[in-house]
């Protein structure tokens, strides 16, 4: 099939019998060829989830009518995305760039599979990066009299570039709940795993005066209760006594931009499916 398109099929619904054998009977009608398949029942929520890869000579078009009786029959949420298709990408930032530019270098160099029509920031410090990575850069200045015009425009630029998910990577505003509601499941936001222990400003140096020996970050989906939306990735490492304050903020920022790199490539690829306040990871 060297001509084929390939395409991922995501679906969540109650779970019952029969599911994979509809689902895989429908791709078969289709003439899809099954490259990858993964499923999960949430114990929990007694949710049937899935994401299989495939590939066809079909269209897309083709591939959602021959699946749509199916849905309709399981109840299901059902998505086909295209597998070459980058997911659109809305990068915001404040001063700091070390979770942008790693987001931006991952994206060049073809291991992150987004596009990045537009970066929004409340400050201008990190113009100069998105030039040097040739993305248009909009400055939105937020005080508390403007943050409903900056947020409507937000909105707007999120329309305009037919923008499929919003990533803040340390952008320093917290979001209003109607913001929250509007970009559920498909906004992603990074912070250190302290949180609520170290809260306010510099982390890392409560966490050093504190004698942590872990530091890390947590990267989830934004909803209106702060820093409390459905986790995608986490990662860990070690410190010890030894280190300085200055060290503990130079490595904490290394793993927020691992982890949120991470989280936006398994989001972008399909793998991140929400199981109420939880997320089931393909990974």
């Amino acid at each position: 099939m060297s001509s084929a398109a390939h395409y991922i099929v995501s679906l969540s619904c109650a779970d019952r019998p029969g599911i994979v054998h509809a689902v895989s009977g429908a791709l078969l009608a289709a003439g899809c060829n099954i490259t990858e398949s993964q499923q999960f029942e949430s114990p929990e929520t007694g949710t049937f989830f899935m994401r299989v890869a495939v590939a066809t000579e079909s269209d897309a078009d083709a591939l959602a009518v021959s699946l749509d009786p199916v849905a309709r029959a399981f109840e299901m949420r059902l998505g086909v995305h295209p597998e070459e298709r980058p997911l659109r990408t809305l990068l915001m930032c404040s001063k700091e760039g070390h979770a942008l530019n790693d987001l931006l270098f991952q994206q060049r160099a073809g291991s992150l599979p987004i596009s990045v029509p537009v970066i929004v920031s409340n400050h201008l410090d990190l113009k100069p990066m998105a030039d040097f990575y040739g993305v248009p850069f909009e400055h939105v200045p937020v005080t508390p009299a403007t943050k409903p015009a900056a947020e409507a425009r937000l909105l707007e630029l999120v329309a305009e570039h037919d923008v499929d998910l919003v990533v803040l990577a340390r952008y320093m505003q917290i979001l209003s709940d109607d913001l929250c509601r509007a970009l559920s499941g498909r906004a992603i936001n990074i912070h250190h795993s302290f949180l609520p222990s170290f809260k306010g400003a510099k982390p890392y140096h409560q966490a050093h005066a504190r004698g942590v020996k872990l530091i890390g970050a947590t990267a989830h989906y934004v909803t209106a209760d702060l820093d409390e939306g459905p986790i995608i990735e986490q990662e860990v490492i070690r410190v010890n006594h030894a280190r300085t304050p200055e060290q503990f903020v130079s490595m904490g920022r290394a793993v927020e931009g691992r982890t949120l790199t991470q989280a936006v490539q398994w989001h972008a690829q399909r793998r991140v499916l929400l199981d109420g306040r939880r997320t089931v990871v393909f990974n």
